[in-house]
């Protein structure tokens, strides 16, 4: 515990090499969770994101067994678990059970893909709870790749796709491809929870993805505001998270996931403090019993 608050031996490890990677790793992670978080929250698909991570971390489990990079086969598994979603639950009431039994497929294979890995156990404990050193340059080369061309997918749907999230029956009268809509969104969405293997693990993406956003939309029902704060908290909570995890040489995820609940709970607080002051604001005064009862008459001037 005495490491914790160690500033000197964290100031000491923010200038190695492989810690300002991963920070910038962290900040371009931070931007896309931001940015796609809210349309997450909105569309109802926080149980969607950890049913993905699970498939990116069977992906990233296979990766790692047969030599290749782990962030390639997290992005496979990935990429194919919203399409399994896409193809078995075409039907709204079967989303929920198809996304658990992907869940559950997806940490089963992987658990069992990593039982046959022989290598350092740091290794397989890092797809679970992340682990910042196994970032290169390479890894950070293909991050930023990948959310440049997330950001620039979600900037080209995201007025029809807001349109269709926000009033989905009457999107769909107007001609608005919803069903392609959702399915690119989810690819986005899968492809982002990957990049979050690595520094937060498959378990705790959702508290980059999902917990920022939540938050934001405590706060405000502003789709940009919400977009705005969710980018602030979620960078908070990334590159916070790693700044806190240096010295006591701890797993990323705690303190990530930490910030995030601390930032949902403040403004979970601000919220209450305000819906309580406007229900005060809107009370009537003191009513004038004469007035109120019935039959009387008013009083002379």
């Amino acid at each position: 515990m005495d490491k914790m608050f160690d500033f000197a031996l964290t100031g000491e490890l923010l200038g190695l090499d492989f810690v300002q990677t991963a920070l910038l790793a962290a900040a371009v992670l931070g931007l896309v969770a931001g940015v796609l978080g809210p349309l997450v929250v909105m569309r109802r698909m926080s149980f969607a994101v950890h049913g993905t991570a699970e498939l990116a971390f069977t992906g990233a489990a296979g990766a790692l067994l047969l030599g290749v990079g782990v962030e390639l086969g997290g992005l496979a598994g990935a990429v194919i678990a919203p399409l399994l979603i896409g193809i078995l639950g075409g039907r709204e009431s079967e989303r929920d059970s198809v996304i658990g039994v992907i869940l559950a497929f997806g940490l089963g294979m992987g658990v069992l893909l990593l039982s046959f890995y022989e290598g350092r156990s740091a290794n397989k404990f890092g797809i679970l709870v992340g682990q910042i050193i196994t970032i290169d340059s390479t890894n950070l080369n293909l991050l930023v790749g990948a959310s440049v061309v997330v950001l620039v997918v979600l900037a080209v749907i995201y007025r029809p796709l807001l349109f269709a999230t926000v009033d989905p029956a009457v999107a769909t009268a107007r001609g608005v491809p919803v069903r392609l809509l959702s399915l690119i969104f989810a690819v986005l969405v899968g492809i982002s929870s990957a990049l979050g293997v690595q520094i937060v693990g498959a378990l705790l993406v959702v508290s980059l993805m999902v917990t920022p956003a939540a938050a934001a939309a405590r706060v405000t029902a502003s789709p940009w505001k919400a977009t705005v704060l969710s980018i602030v908290f979620a960078e908070i909570a990334a590159l916070g998270g790693i700044i806190l995890s240096l010295a006591p040489g701890k797993p990323v995820s705690a303190f990530v996931t930490a910030i995030s609940f601390v930032i949902y709970l403040v403004c979970r607080l601000i919220a209450w403090l305000r819906g309580r002051n406007s229900r005060i604001r809107v009370e009537p005064a003191d009513p004038e019993p004469a007035l109120s009862a019935p039959g009387a008459r008013p009083m002379p001037s």
